[in-house]
């Protein structure tokens, strides 16, 4: 088959799609790629021999620059004849579908990795964004859905899609074994960080805005009081100005380390302690199977896609995004534990759990979908 796989930004093939690209090739099949070179394309995707489109996709959904895109896209599509479109990332996925809705002779896949209107989404995303979907839905040969709670929406909902063709799939698929093959001199690893050794060190790894919502968690440092606490938080983004203040306000601006983005995300993890993961929204997150995949206990939100991996009271403990109070809580259950010596059950049960998730199952998957 020759195939197309469209993203929004070229972040998400960097990240999560290589994998994929390089199986369907492996399989003696053509793939090309387009999306909006947001950031370099990887090497990787060049070296596979994939052509490379760059569009003008903008992730606003009233951007005009995504009409520019959509043009181009129908254009690129149709004169290639590709058999296959699998498009990822909303914008993207809109304009593709509409763009092939006449083309009979390209079936298009589309994964989902999180819709905008979910249990407690705002009233405004429901107005916009379900309805496009469910229209959408009829030029879609096969919806993949990377959580429970999608999935079951759309088998529900979505009528104009055979409930065969609704797909539920563990994710884009994490390499385990790069998380179990590395190991970290926690202390020395600490002293890179500017981190006592005998700190219980919390992690989170997300973007700095209002979505992930580190907030919460250095209010709940805050209630504890507590002199060993150490906040890592590993990302960038419009909110960085903000929660330096707010630590500053706060009186822990010592104990809360802004790292930026990282490349050795795996090292920090496996010098940490526990996994803090507050977000309004996910779909899927990959960095908190990470933090699994790690041996790290999670205190994370109870939010659709977290609650997929994480079991309460098994893996870690499931709260409101914005409780500050139960965040508190489990944080200091867990530095109890901690402090005294009790056995990290939480962390060896997330790594089992986590292997669902892995790779090669998600490409196992993959191969019985696409045949």
């Amino acid at each position: 088959m020759k195939i197309l796989y469209v993203t929004t930004i070229s972040n998400t093939v960097n990240a999560f799609l290589i994998p994929h690209i390089r199986m369907l090739i492996e399989q003696g099949h053509r793939v090309d790629v387009a999306f909006k070179i947001e950031r370099e394309v990887r090497p990787e995707i060049y070296e596979m021999g994939c052509k490379v489109y760059d569009l003008a996709f903008q992730r606003s959904p009233f951007n005009k620059d995504n009409y520019r895109a959509y043009k181009k896209l129908k254009q690129i599509i149709s004169n290639e004849k590709y058999d296959l479109v699998h498009t990822h990332t909303p914008v993207a996925s809109a304009c593709v579908r509409y763009a092939c809705r006449k083309i009979k002779s390209t079936k298009v896949f589309y994964t989902a990795h999180g819709f905008h209107f979910y249990k407690g989404a705002p009233l405004k995303n429901w107005l916009i964004y379900y309805p496009i979907e469910k229209w959408l839905a009829r030029y879609t040969e096969v919806l993949l859905l990377i959580n429970n709670e999608d999935y079951l929406r759309a088998k529900k909902s979505f009528k104009s899609l055979k409930t065969d063709k609704i797909v539920y799939i563990p994710g884009v698929g994490l390499d385990t074994r790069k998380f179990s093959d590395v190991i970290v001199d926690k202390e020395e690893k600490r002293k890179e960080l500017d981190i006592p050794d005998k700190s219980f060190v919390l992690l989170s790894v997300g973007e700095l805005n209002k979505n992930k919502n580190h907030e919460t968690v250095l209010r709940a440092i805050t209630k504890l009081d507590n002199p060993n606490l150490y906040y890592v938080i590993c990302g960038q983004g419009i909110l960085e100005e903000y929660l330096r203040n707010l630590s500053t306000k706060l009186g822990i601006e010592n104990k809360v380390k802004l790292l930026g983005t990282r490349n050795d995300i795996v090292e920090i993890c496996k010098a940490s302690d526990i996994f803090v993961f507050p977000s309004f929204r996910e779909g899927l997150s990959v960095a908190l199977m990470e933090a699994m995949a790690s041996g790290l206990p999670v205190i994370c939100s109870d939010i659709r896609g977290n609650s997929d991996l994480i079991e309460s009271d098994k893996g870690g403990y499931l709260v409101k995004p914005d409780d500050v109070y139960g965040f508190s809580k489990y944080i200091s259950v867990l530095y109890s534990n901690y402090i005294n010596n009790i056995n990290n059950s939480f962390g060896e049960f997330n790594k089992k759990r986590v292997m669902e998730y892995d790779i090669v199952n998600v490409k196992s998957r993959l191969i019985k979908i696409y045949k």
